[in-house]
């Protein structure tokens, strides 16, 4: 795929993304953890006492997977989101574009860069839930499959917000505004069985609650949608935000003033 100078690039970009969150580790790795640790603690263990079972786990068991994606869709976002924004704000992005580097290399360095911090974070969620509940991986494939391709897709859509994103304050408002509300509807804290007909269509047209669904299946065996058309789904997402990414790198949009 790569020459030895596009490996040697995109190696560069993505050793330079991965020390970049890795040097300020106290703002990129610990307050995520801390954040899905409450959740644990208040929704998991204090909540769910009352709530018992859901789609026939214990409620810790059940929220679990989805916080776990939680935490690596919005650490894959945000790392390229705010990185790229960062490159563009400093005018150390046209050194980039100007190199005899093709734009798929530097799309690739950022989006493993970004890659790297969601499973990192969601490698250390892990090992906090194992605190809180006993899990068994019934899918190993199915899981690491799922969490792979959902950190490619959010590394993508950040890479685009962060090309359009004019200031600081734009960066934020798709997390804040899209982001979020598409999570917490995804499926993370219910299952979708517990919902009128009307908000199960919504849901079905959310595409976070494909993703969560499948990485529960892949830890506890159990889903409500589809695996199949859920990795169809993922891998249509990956080619339309990619091809747009590529092609918004070659027109320059929101890199040329």
């Amino acid at each position: 795929m790569f020459s030895n100078h596009k490996y040697i690039a995109f190696e560069t970009i993505v050793i330079r993304e991965i020390r970049r969150f890795g040097r300020i580790w106290l703002q990129t790795l610990v307050p995520p953890a801390i954040t899905i640790g409450l959740y644990f603690v208040i929704f998991g263990n204090l909540v769910g006492r009352r709530i018992g079972e859901m789609g026939g786990f214990q409620y810790m068991e059940f929220i679990v997977p989805g916080l776990i994606m939680m935490a690596v869709i919005q650490n894959s976002y945000s790392n390229v989101v705010s990185s790229f924004f960062s490159h563009k704000f400093q005018h150390s992005v046209e050194e980039l574009l100007v190199s005899p580097v093709p734009n798929y290399v530097i799309l690739c360095g950022f989006i493993v860069g970004g890659m790297a911090r969601g499973l990192a974070v969601g490698i250390i969620v892990t090992f906090i839930s194992l605190l809180f509940a006993d899990l068994e991986i019934q899918n190993l494939f199915i899981t690491i499959s799922v969490v792979l391709l959902t950190s490619i897709v959010f590394a993508l859509a950040g890479f685009i917000n962060a090309l359009f994103a004019n200031s600081f304050d734009d960066i934020s408002i798709i997390p804040t505004f899209v982001l979020t509300p598409l999570i917490y509807l995804g499926g993370v804290f219910y299952s979708v069985e517990l919902l009128p007909p009307f908000w199960k269509f919504v849901s079905a047209l959310n595409p976070i609650f494909y993703m969560v669904n499948t990485f529960r299946y892949g830890i506890l065996g159990s889903s409500d949608v589809d695996i199949t058309w859920a990795f169809f789904i993922l891998f249509v997402f990956i080619v339309i935000l990619f091809t747009s990414c590529i092609l918004l790198l070659r027109r320059g949009t929101g890199l040329r003033t």
